[in-house]
């Protein structure tokens, strides 16, 4: 089987000769340290996204599509000691990041969030100009011309927009207000809420439908990330007013134009939206992140059912704790691997806390699992 028949096999509850081994990626402080321990970084691609041989990642594609600001904030450095720096990034959000363990502009820790681009409704309606769909700069140069036939007769999975290009309309309203300002905002400013939610629906559409109109992708993902530990981030009754008829209406939109799957990306528990999320017409959730509540693969498998695919669960701790642990938690998947409908991977990407011994002895047994061997 190509990459391709072999992902539709496994979405589809079809036996495959392998399911899919897929990853995130890596801080880079884990870079650093596996390099301490012997790696040449130079031997690696590191977008894992897209694949990375060294591994035995299989490949995938993704079409550039510019769903950000266009144009976005300059970028500025507002104050800067030898502890913290202060910005504003391109999309307008100000924060306080400490400088202590940074790789890059990667932190070892969150920042603190001190100000957003959106306070009222005629802030977002001046926000507007800077999402204007369609522009031509959204989209890859001569991509008709140089790219569309290779994609229709490809081997490989082929997805529209980078991972987190395609937001959904919690992160993108948590991008424009943050969190704690929206979080009143559901209650306070109705009608600025409908407003981001409606315009967010238009927006993607309207961007998506150029590139969706040539090609059949395999799959769209929308990223959210609306849950925390302990559950969502909203209620599911504001899920179900707010945003509940603007996902179905992006969803439906997607399917009219032949993909077969979207999946929605939330770090956290997001099971008491799940049911609202499968009445939309999303087919998966992705990274099943372990350390939050009732993130159990096969538990969630049991309760909604096979119209639920399932990606991720490979808990990152699981994986620091050397090959014992390993072995036993992978062997918890046989069942899913066995059914189908399920992509394990690491629940988020990797941090430093995982040696390149434990990681790469996890690869190889991941790898048996996938071809459904014994260990």
């Amino acid at each position: 089987m190509t990459n391709r028949e072999n992902f539709l096999a496994v979405m589809e509850y079809r036996k495959p000769d392998k399911v899919p081994n897929w990853e995130v990626g890596v801080w880079p402080q884990t870079v650093e340290r596996w390099e301490k321990e012997g790696l040449d970084r130079r031997l690696l691609r590191w977008d894992w996204f897209t694949g990375e041989d060294y591994f035995g990642f299989d490949n995938r594609e993704y079409i550039p599509i510019n769903l950000s600001m266009l144009p976005q904030f300059p970028e500025e450095v507002i104050e800067r000691t030898d502890k913290y720096e202060i910005i504003r990034n391109g999309i307008g959000i100000v924060t306080k990041a400490l400088l202590e363990g940074s790789v890059g502009r990667s932190r070892m820790s969150m920042d603190q969030y001190l100000s957003f681009p959106v306070e009222t409704l005629a802030d977002f309606e001046a926000l507007k100009s800077r999402y204007i769909a369609g522009q031509a700069a959204r989209y890859e140069q001569g991509w008709k011309e140089f790219r569309l036939q290779g994609w229709k007769n490809r081997q490989h999975v082929l997805i529209a927009g980078r991972n987190c290009s395609t937001l959904g309309f919690y992160w993108r309203a948590r991008e424009w207000m943050g969190t704690e300002n929206l979080s009143y905002a559901w209650y306070d400013e109705p009608a600025l809420c409908d407003s981001m939610m409606e315009f967010t629906a238009d927006f993607t559409i309207e961007t998506l439908r150029p590139v969706l109109d040539e090609i059949a992708v395999d799959y769209v993902f929308i990223n959210e990330d609306m849950s925390m530990k302990s559950g969502p981030l909203l209620s599911p009754e504001h899920y179900r007013h707010y945003i509940f008829p603007r996902m179905r209406r992006l969803v439906d939109f997607i399917k009219s134009k032949g993909v077969p799957y979207v999946i929605v990306d939330t770090d956290g528990n997001p099971e008491p939206l799940i049911p609202l999320l499968m009445e939309a017409g999303v087919d998966g959730i992705w990274p099943i992140e372990r350390a939050a509540e009732s993130m159990d693969p096969v538990a969630l498998r049991a309760k909604y059912g096979k119209d639920l695919r399932l990606w991720g669960a490979v808990d990152k701790r699981c994986i620091a704790a050397g090959p014992a642990v390993i072995d036993e938690h992978l062997r918890t998947m046989i069942p899913l691997i066995e059914e189908g409908g399920f992509i394990p991977t690491v629940d988020h990407t990797v941090p430093p806390d995982i040696s390149l011994e434990n990681f790469t002895y996890y690869m190889k047994q991941k790898q048996k699992l996938l071809r459904g061997e014994g260990f």
